[in-house]
């Protein structure tokens, strides 16, 4: 065995000998009161409180540059919010649930009701866009359903994941949560590990290889992947504020969310006054760019060249590129990676650009004459995680409804059905499965057991369906099995 094979296995062991560990306590634990997970809950909010600050410039130093208000909305304001929503509406979430039964049963006496109860220990795979919230937020569904957890940080972001590991070091003993480091190996391993739930938040491509290796144990998956979200720009839409809200969603973090709108639909005669709206937007709210605070750095070179190569496809292949760069400054000569939005007009399906995932500040703009065929564009191709309709028409936004599948939808915004905490947040297909948030994370990471009750008296005899079988169980019989 090899060096690296070696250090691999000791890292594979590391983790096994964490998780037994959890589940171990856990075990000795059940069950889980109230009174535990809202106390850990509390620490995990402290956590966050204590060191927001350095956490913020984690992330700044992590991604080259991040604007600091944005990462106090999107990483420290979203995980406090959903911890706190947990911590408010914990003891509802716990209370059994009583179910009917049907006829004759629960009228002599048999009961039945769901207890909810903890899986044990679950798994989290965060990614690089929002490596803080993406931790933070499923955690504080895993906790209030009683569970103990393992957290695996992406390796993109180094100085936030240990800092977090850190964090969490101060706050939590490793038999409740514990963070692992590492690159694509540790991460291969993680995933390969027996939990009792693991939720993976990251692209596609790597989801399904999360999913293979947790098949190898039968461990439940929920699965935050992408895609290509689509914004439909209706005629009875407001223009300018459409224009505004897509350049506010396709610019926070520069374009790197997974739910940022990926490409636009609008009416071949509002082309122009789309491209005008989100160059006067893009204007007001990032006069400059390269030593403007509040605009975020694309996280790698990699990264750029990446978009950069979508880009000069699209530009090849006959589309056309329109930079919008309101300080009129020169990219090529900058210490971060830093881009403009580009807008790509004209794409077809043959440019890379509108085959993936694009994850920046890159926008193409397709034209239709007829909403049926952006309906039927959407549904010729995977399901998105995401959907945004504009426009005051309710008969159209009803249809667009009706006619696509998405994992979630914004009406005349973008982005913003993933901040309400009481919706789950979840894709479909390609996009994704399961989901959670609020009550619908509480639920993801709890296992609903089925409770029934009977009573004294002996209801299979009463009912005729104990041996000897004879007339009592073919009346019975006839009276259940008919139309």
């Amino acid at each position: 065995m090899s060096q690296i094979e070696e250090a691999h296995a000791r890292d594979a062991a590391a983790m096994r000998a964490l998780l037994d560990a959890q589940r171990k306590a856990f075990m000795a634990e059940l069950p889980v009161a109230a009174a535990i997970r809202h106390d850990r809950l509390e620490r995990a909010l402290k956590l966050l409180l204590e060191h927001k600050d350095g956490l913020v410039k984690a992330l700044s130093d992590d991604f080259g540059h991040r604007s600091t208000e944005m990462s106090l909305v999107t990483d420290i304001m979203a995980s406090v919010k959903p911890i706190k929503h947990a911590m408010k509406h914990l003891q509802s979430w716990m209370r059994p649930e009583k179910r009917s039964l049907d006829f004759p049963l629960g009228l002599l006496g048999a009961k039945a009701h769901i207890e909810y109860q903890p899986k044990g220990v679950v798994g989290i795979i965060a990614p690089w866009n929002f490596p803080v919230n993406l931790t933070f937020s499923p955690l504080a569904g895993v906790l209030a359903a009683g569970n103990r957890a393992l957290i695996k940080p992406s390796e993109f972001t180094p100085a936030t994941s240990e800092l977090m590991r850190t964090a969490f070091r101060q706050h939590f003993d490793e038999t409740e949560i514990a963070v692992v480091t590492g690159g694509p190996e540790v991460g291969r391993a993680f995933s390969e590990l027996p939990f009792d739930h693991l939720i993976f938040t990251g692209a596609t491509s790597i989801g399904r290889h999360v999913m293979a290796a947790a098949a190898k144990n039968l461990v439940p998956v929920t699965l935050e992947l992408g895609g290509k979200s689509p914004t439909i720009l209706g005629r009875s839409a407001d223009l300018a504020q459409a224009t505004e809200r897509v350049a506010m969603g396709k610019l926070m973090n520069a374009g790197q969310i997974c739910l940022a709108p990926d490409y636009l639909l609008v009416p071949q005669e509002n082309v122009q006054a789309v491209v005008a709206g989100l160059q006067a937007a893009t204007a007001r709210m990032y006069p400059t760019l390269l030593a403007n605070d509040d605009y975020t750095s694309v996280i790698s070179k990699r990264h750029r060249d990446r978009l950069e190569a979508h880009i000069a496809d699209a530009r090849e292949k006959g589309a056309e590129i329109l930079e919008i760069n309101p300080g009129n400054e020169d990219f090529s000569k900058q210490n971060t990676n830093k881009m403009p939005l580009t807008l790509i007009r004209n794409p077809t399906d043959e440019m890379t650009v509108m085959q993936e995932e694009i994850f920046g500040p890159v926008l193409p703009i397709k034209t239709y004459d007829q909403v049926d065929e952006a309906i039927a564009y959407i549904n010729a191709h995977d399901r998105p995680l995401g959907l945004y309709w504009f426009g005051t028409d309710a008969a159209e936004e009803r249809r667009v409804l009706d006619r696509t599948i998405s994992g979630g939808v914004t009406l005349n915004d973008v982005l913003f059905h993933v901040s309400a905490e009481d919706l789950p947040f979840g894709g479909i297909g390609p996009a994704g499965m399961g989901s959670y948030h609020g009550a619908d994370g509480f639920k993801t990471f709890s296992h609903a057991k089925s409770i029934y009750k009977q009573p004294k008296m002996d209801l299979a005899g009463l009912a005729g369906f104990k041996p000897p079988y004879g007339e009592k169980t073919r009346k019975a019989l006839a009276r259940e099995i008919k139309a």
